[in-house]
């Protein structure tokens, strides 16, 4: 029988991994979008190889909640403390995802000059890993305020994203010769958008745990 002490270690246990998981993700964000703008085949590279880490991450968190929902029988709180972990391990390996897919992005376009200098999209990159890195430290200091800013910083990375994305059609309509790599980049403002959108996610589940009250902002 693990006593309340035991118990209570588990489930800071269970916080400090989702917290090596997010730090995991947040570095790739940054050496993915890093690779693209240096076209840096070799940190690419790094990026793809380091996204089965975070696929393990995610797979122990899942297995460590599993047991402590079966084992302990959690209620009221102690159930949304495992239930957001459950939510936000998720949210944490599709921002792993879209690194990942922005580093295969590095690899596709290495051998092309960029149509342009990369501006926005690292800039729009720095938006969303401080969404995450924001959104991680909401949740360890149950922080409402700043999980709610989170939410709303969401909107300046949208804003951001319909900007890349007239520019780069821009760019398709004048030149033809354009559009295969403009399209990739298309992409790559979506995945950050993407990344933007699940640290909002966590942010909310942050909300619900303190709260117990669902919130949406979408």
């Amino acid at each position: 029988m693990v006593t309340r002490q035991g118990y209570d270690q588990e489930l800071e246990g269970l916080r400090q991994d989702l917290l090596n998981m997010g730090r995991l993700v947040s570095e790739a964000i940054a050496q993915a979008v890093e690779s693209l703008a240096r076209q840096d085949v070799e940190l690419a590279r790094r990026v793809t190889l380091g996204d089965d880490a975070i696929d393990k991450w995610e797979q122990d968190i899942e297995d460590k909640c599993m047991v402590l929902i079966a084992r302990q029988q959690p209620l009221a709180r102690d159930l949304r403390i495992i239930g957001t972990g459950l939510k936000i391990t998720t949210d944490l390996e599709r921002i792993g995802d879209h690194a990942y897919d922005i580093a295969n992005v590095t690899l596709r376009l290495a051998k092309q000059p960029l149509i342009k200098p990369l501006v926005d999209i690292p800039r729009m990159a720095g938006m969303a890993q401080k969404m995450l890195n924001d959104s991680l430290e909401a949740y360890v200091n149950l922080d409402i305020s700043l999980a709610e800013s989170i939410c709303q910083a969401d909107d300046d990375v949208d804003n951001l994203y319909q900007q890349v994305f007239r520019e780069l059609l821009t760019f398709m309509l004048e030149d033809p010769r354009t559009i295969s790599q403009a399209t990739q980049l298309l992409f790559v403002a979506r995945y950050l958008e993407r990344m933007a959108d699940h640290s909002t996610n966590i942010a909310e589940w942050t909300i619900y745990l303190v709260t117990g009250q669902r919130r949406r902002k979408r």
